[in-house]
């Protein structure tokens, strides 16, 4: 190989090394995006107990026209199908996990993974009897429909999390009112002195009257000076 050769080729590989290492680069950034932030994107905690979480989780998805294939006390799975052209399908599927925290609340995580698929064709061929020659496959314009998965991602967009969260929390049960607090009891009256009853006057005694014993008409005659006859 002349010199001339080598001078060419060096820069070659020079640019196949770059691009190899540039793809590996890009590898290696996917990975290291993963932040395990604790910026509760994912997870909400709600004052009930996780198998009213996860049932409140159900209806809100129902709510969204998606199809629960999953509901237990403490998970949910639902599905939904979008279109956005006539050659492409997306599926989001989202998981929703109900754990207990202390004895009244409940912590809910939620993930949602997006999938892609594309329409593929694929034409197909029949084979057709010629004599000595045997079969000869000959296509015949048809062609086979088919969706191939072209990506799948989990969803990382906090606002499509903080949306779900605010929808479940308007299924939750709502609380009872408290009952309005027992007025105290009322204080007992005290009973009222009964009035001093005067003691009845003591029944006035006649005094006795001295009877006159009679007087003799002698005596009498002369009390008033007068002769008996």
């Amino acid at each position: 190989m002349s010199a001339s050769s080598n001078v060419l080729a060096f820069p070659a590989l020079v640019l196949v090394a770059i691009g190899l290492s540039g793809c590996f680069a890009r590898k290696q950034d996917n990975l290291v995006k993963e932040t395990f932030n604790s910026d509760n994107t994912y997870s909400r905690s709600y004052p009930v107990q996780p198998g009213q979480a996860c049932e409140s989780a159900r209806r809100a998805l129902l709510s969204q026209g998606y199809v629960v294939a999953k509901a237990t006390a403490d998970a949910v799975e639902g599905t939904k199908n979008f279109q956005p052209n006539q050659d492409s399908h997306e599926q989001l599927e989202l998981r929703v996990s109900c754990v207990a925290h202390g004895q009244d609340e409940s912590w809910v995580f939620v993930s949602a993974l997006q999938d892609r698929y594309a329409l593929k064709k694929s034409a197909t061929s029949a084979s057709v009897g010629v004599g000595v020659l045997g079969s000869v496959s000959l296509p015949v314009g048809s062609s086979d429909d088919s969706l191939v998965r072209v990506a799948s991602s989990t969803v990382q967009d906090g606002d499509f999390y903080k949306r779900f969260f605010e929808l479940m929390a308007q299924y939750l049960p709502k609380a009872k009112p408290a009952a309005p607090p027992q007025p105290p009891p009322a204080a007992a009256a005290k009973p009222e002195p009964a009035a001093a009853v005067s003691a009845p006057a003591p029944a006035a005694v006649p005094t006795p009257v001295a009877e006159v014993a009679p007087v003799p008409a002698a005596a009498a005659a002369v009390g008033d000076g007068t002769t008996p006859r």
